[in-house]
Order: structure tokens, then sequence, then C-alpha cells
């Protein structure tokens, strides 16, 4: 059973790394949940289209939603509710449709 040394490391029994790929010098994520740890193995392009199915909303640039999750986002920070501040915003932009 792997024992955590007193620099914090933990040496992952040799079948276990065999088993799952796991070489020296890999990438590896620690994530903490509910009073377990789970180490996962960062594969590069593993993720790759996993957003696929998602489209984007062409009415609004890019800049558009950029400046209108930053305004969100200010708002709430400060206090505010987006729903207080909406229509009142300073930069007349983020309610500015994209026109072709």
């Amino acid at each position: 059973m792997p024992i955590l040394s007193p620099k914090r490391q933990v040496t992952i029994p040799k079948d276990l790394c065999d088993r799952l790929h796991v070489m020296p010098g890999d990438d590896l994520d620690f994530v903490e949940y509910n009073g377990h740890i789970t180490i996962i193995k960062k594969v590069k392009g593993a993720s790759a289209g996993v957003l696929k199915h998602l489209k984007a909303d062409t009415r609004y640039s890019d800049e558009e939603s950029l400046v209108g999750s930053l305004h969100k986002k200010h708002a709430q920070a400060s206090g505010k509710s987006a729903g207080k501040s909406a229509g009142k915003s300073p930069d007349k932009t983020l309610h500015k449709r994209k026109t072709k």
C-alpha cells in the first residue's frame, strides 16, 4: 500500500501504472471531491470534439459576447444583479445585434 512521504510524494504501484499506461514524465492532474483524490492522466487531444455539438449564436460577435459577459460579471461582483443593470449599460454595443 502506497504511503505519503515527508515530501508529500506517493509511489504508484508498477502493476497499476502498467495497466493504465502511466509512464514517468506523464502529465497528471489531481482532483479532490468529497474526501477522495482522483488522479487523471492528461492526454493531448482527449477532449477534442467535446463541444462540437454546440452552435454559436451568430447574432452576436465574439467581442459583443465577451463585453456582455464581462459586464455581467462586474455587476455581480459589485453586488448588483444583472436584472437591475439591464438596459442601463454604459456600453450601448452590448445590446446591438450583429448585422451581415
